[in-house]
């Protein structure tokens, strides 16, 4: 009979162990600000030339194995474009400090843990915000408050053509920090004056985006 009672308990911390690591949760970074835009305001060589920038700083920051997406929608007048939501993933997503940001799309969307505090660059840095000097809390997004894209009937491009232009056009951003002139929205505050690094920075921002570990 002790014999019995000793294996029944070996197989009971046996499914219990493997029920612990299968619940276990990959705290490390699947989310950051990135510390630098691309040099040229708004062009940022298309969703493939922001996806590289995210995978090459997370790669700098010591994160391999993920495959990484930039926030970012685009925007056609004769198609429906992509949808920042629908390019990152399901979740759950966290920042470099091991912070959860969100645990699935849903509360991305409508309750994400999203403020100055939290949404740091890909080295667990702040990111500059309101009251800070320069404030650089405009990022961008070119997306709606629900991660999708505009139709193609509302009001034009939103993604300065999508992320290709570095002159005329605007982008939709969002605020990191939640703040400023009653924008709260993380990913869709206001628009921006132009797409050139220097419109961006007339704005509040740097031509800063989200990455995303898919």
């Amino acid at each position: 009979m002790k014999h019995k009672t000793k294996l029944a308990l070996a197989g009971f911390c046996a499914v219990a162990l493997v029920s612990t690591n299968a619940v276990a949760q990959d705290t490390s970074l699947s989310f950051f600000v990135t510390s630098v835009g691309m040099g040229n305001g708004a062009d940022l060589r298309g969703l493939e030339g922001a996806d590289q920038h995210c995978t090459t700083l997370a790669a700098a920051a010591g994160s391999e194995g993920k495959t990484w997406r930039a926030y970012l929608s685009t925007w056609y007048a004769d198609k429906r474009g992509v949808s920042a939501r629908d390019r990152i993933g399901q979740g759950p997503w966290y920042n470099a400090n091991g912070e959860l940001i969100a645990a699935d799309l849903d509360q991305l969307h409508l309750a994400p843990n999203i403020v100055k505090r939290t949404a740091v660059d890909e080295n667990g840095n702040a990111i500059k915000g309101r009251g800070d000097k320069p404030n650089e809390h405009d990022i961008l997004t070119g997306s709606r408050a629900d991660g999708t894209t505009y139709f193609p009937w509302q009001e034009g491009d939103h993604t300065c053509s999508n992320w290709t232009s570095s002159g005329e056009g605007s982008a939709d951003v969002g605020h990191h920090d939640r703040h400023g002139g009653g924008n709260t929205s993380w990913n869709s505050a206001h628009r921006s004056r132009g797409c050139s690094q220097e419109a961006l920075t007339k704005t509040g921002g740097a031509g800063l985006f989200y990455c995303f570990a898919e």
